[in-house]
């Protein structure tokens, strides 16, 4: 509602060049028509005006003094009017008086019951927005189910959703007639995406991360995994991050841009896995002997693999040694690997000791002072123990048992490490984004 100031200045300023009132005045006319003129405005109080042979005598109070100058101004633009005599005094207003506000707010007031239908209007078109963006996410996720990724699905539910909820609000901007914040909303819309996209770019990388990943399936829920050197099973990938648990029960939380941008070793997508270890045996010794042992060791181990072959090779010529490397596979789903190779080191051992192989260590050479005598001791007996047998024991033919109660079961600890994921609390809420494995 505009203010009586905006009135003047925009409707009234302009004064017409002559007032006619009868084609032969007297000052009775002109004065009734003058004082009708000025309390139509509103503008005076105590308003009178005195015509005397064609000089007008205007007295009363106003509150402007742009309102004293125009009633001079009409008065010298009537027809017959011969001088002006503008006695109008300007009236001091009051630091008491709220009239200004009391108007202000019947403006107001005013103006909201006649924007009231609107407004209600407004209403129901909101309504009816934010009813078809539900029904437009819940549409897009039921039309495309299991065919889309879950994640994938969500975000494009959601960026329809409130695109038509947008769409929406303009409307009821536009209903309301707030055409000028309705176009503010859908540029800001820009801007706060611009200002967001930056304040929160790690939020966003891993959010865009986990779609990646999701679509791409480097790996699934159980697999085995290494990760930016953390190594254990998958436990669930979020929309912020991945987590593992290790091989010690501990959980480990990676954000899902930095496992997108790093080397993933999956072990679990092989199953087979290879171990190697090294062995040094003596110069004097036969080197196709030791490896033919070793062989008939690998050959016989229920959990070394026949297929990738295993190999046993002479690696390098030591200073006091000839060190063999042996290379074996094995089922990971189904054996430990530090087991198995705990097992094999240990029969290895023991059948080089059982055909005289010597496993030396490194030669070291004492210097002994000039001057100082040195006597070669008796060879002290050979302390026979279990790992240690009698020269009178028969060869291994691979009839003792491959495991120790220290080394305890072979088999692979993968699936009491689920168990023990299924038991446990994820401190990553979320809903899970990959699929179970299914082994």
């Amino acid at each position: 509602m505009e203010t009586s100031e905006s009135l003047f200045t925009e409707e009234t300023t302009q004064v017409a060049e002559r007032i006619e009132v009868q084609p032969v005045s007297n000052d009775q006319a002109i004065d009734t028509r003058l004082t009708r003129i000025m309390e139509a405005t509103g503008w005076f109080s105590d308003i009178a005006v005195q015509v005397e042979e064609g000089v007008v005598f205007l007295d009363g109070h106003t509150g402007s003094a742009d309102y004293r100058t125009w009633a001079g101004d009409l008065a010298r633009k009537t027809s017959d009017v011969v001088a002006v005599v503008n006695r109008i005094q300007i009236a001091e207003i009051s630091p008491w008086d709220y009239s200004p506000a009391v108007n202000e707010l019947q403006a107001l007031w005013e103006m909201t019951l006649q924007r009231v239908p609107r407004l209600l209007l407004g209403l129901l078109v909101l309504f009816m927005a934010g009813v078809t963006a539900w029904m437009v996410a819940h549409g897009v996720r039921k039309t495309f189910g299991n065919r889309l990724n879950p994640l994938l699905r969500d975000v494009a539910a959601r960026l329809l959703g409130v695109f038509v909820f947008l769409l929406g609000l303009y409307l009821v901007l536009q209903v309301v007639g707030l055409s000028g914040l309705a176009a503010t909303v859908l540029g800001g819309t820009g801007v706060a995406g611009l200002v967001a996209g930056i304040a929160f770019r790690d939020i966003l990388e891993n959010y865009l991360a986990s779609i990646l990943i999701s679509l791409r399936n480097p790996f699934r829920i159980g697999d085995m995994v290494e990760i930016v050197g953390h190594t254990g099973l998958v436990q669930r990938v979020t929309t912020r991050g991945t987590v593992l648990m290790d091989l010690d029960g501990n959980h480990v939380q990676i954000p899902n841009a930095t496992v997108y941008k790093s080397i993933i070793h999956n072990y679990t997508a092989n199953p087979n896995r290879r171990e190697n270890f090294e062995v040094g045996i003596g110069f004097e010794n036969s080197i196709s002997l030791a490896q033919n042992l070793v062989r008939d060791i690998l050959n016989e181990h229920p959990a070394v693999l026949r297929d990738p072959e295993f190999l046993v090779l002479v690696d390098r010529l030591g200073s006091a040694t000839v060190n063999l490397k042996i290379y074996f596979w094995y089922d990971g789903s189904a054996y430990n690997g530090p087991k198995v190779k705990s097992s094999l080191i240990r029969m290895v051992k023991r059948v080089f000791q059982e055909h005289e192989i010597s496993m030396p260590d490194e030669a070291r050479e004492v210097l002994f002072p000039e001057g100082v005598s040195v006597r070669m001791s008796e060879a002290l007996p050979v302390r026979r123990t279990e790992e240690s047998p009698a020269k009178t024991t028969p060869p291994f033919v691979g009839t003792e048992a491959d495991t120790t109660e220290a080394e305890g079961n072979l088999a692979s600890e993968d699936k009491q490490l689920r168990e023990q994921g299924r038991n446990s609390r994820v401190p990553e809420e979320g809903d899970n984004l990959l699929e179970e494995n299914p082994a």
